[in-house]
């Protein structure tokens, strides 16, 4: 569906160069965005859709599984031997249960979203090397070269367009089935469209490992920018009182230094890696 919708906005969009493709694809956005939240029949508007099943089991299930219940005793075995009285252990084991019903469900998250990225990037890394990865490359330097050579320039952008769309639709389809609900509204270009760009660029475009390394570096940074950021004031205010009017305005903007924290970041790699930490390979023949 993604690739398909991928194709609509291509043969739109795509006839557009630089600045202008930019603001056409994120107004193209806007648009679908508008739809999908505003259309009922379509996806139930601002009721959001729920109710999506998992790949993984529920943390609700795993807690009632007697097996599941069994692995987490045996875990835990030394712990709850310590407690004599049988009704706290037994209330013991059941917080237990419930906490690590959570930490099994990221575990089998995580280890479906490894067997993802290992496989795309197999598939890209085989692409990368192959005539047509060069093709791709050729006509990303030099348009009017490779078109001058024979290459079919509008049809191999929206190839790549249709591709892109159809992994980053199974980025969503992942991430919407882990929330298990899916509201239109909380797309935002700040949080996802900026994001994943910066991701790239910090990472290293032209690599695929320097995306992935992104990837984590600027997630893992969006994530615990606000706990470094309070970590930092507590720090350099610690002989101030907490009824001081600047330290308690700098506590209630915690959440909005990660914004600081990326646009820093953004710019000690621009000055210092302009081309990523993981920069492209150049092939000398």
């Amino acid at each position: 569906m993604q690739g398909g919708l991928a194709f609509i906005v291509g043969k739109v969009a795509l006839g557009l160069r630089a600045d202008y493709l930019a603001i056409a694809t994120l107004l193209i956005s806007e648009i679908v965005i508008a739809i999908i939240k505003h259309e009922d029949w379509l996806t139930r508007g601002v009721k959001n859709v729920i109710g999506l099943k998992r790949p993984a089991p529920y943390e609700v299930d795993l807690q009632t599984t007697d097996w599941f219940i069994k692995l987490v005793e045996k875990f835990n075995s030394g712990k709850l031997s310590v407690i004599e009285n049988l009704a706290d252990r037994q209330a013991a084991l059941n917080q237990l249960v419930i906490e690590g019903s959570s930490v099994f469900v990221k575990l089998c998250y995580s280890g479906l979203f490894l067997v993802v990225v290992i496989i795309l990037l197999i598939l890209t890394q085989k692409a990368l090397y192959s005539p047509w990865g060069r093709m791709m490359r050729a006509i990303r330097d030099n348009e009017e070269a490779a078109n001058a050579m024979g290459k079919n320039v509008v049809k191999q952008h929206l190839l790549i367009f249709i591709l892109g769309s159809a992994i980053v639709g199974i980025a969503g389809a992942m991430l919407v089935t882990q929330d298990g609900l899916f509201t239109p509204g909380s797309y935002r270009p700040m949080r996802y469209t900026f994001l994943i760009w910066v991701m790239v660029i910090v990472g290293g475009s032209g690599n695929n490992f320097g995306a992935i390394l992104g990837g984590f570096v600027v997630w893992f940074l969006w994530i615990e920018a606000a706990p470094i950021s309070l970590f930092l004031i507590n720090f350099f205010t610690a002989g101030i009182p907490e009824t001081n009017a600047l330290k308690a305005h700098l506590i209630e903007s915690v959440p909005y230094f990660r914004f600081l924290l990326m646009g820093l970041g953004l710019l000690f790699i621009m000055r210092y890696r302009p081309k990523g930490i993981l920069p492209e390979k150049i092939e000398i023949k």
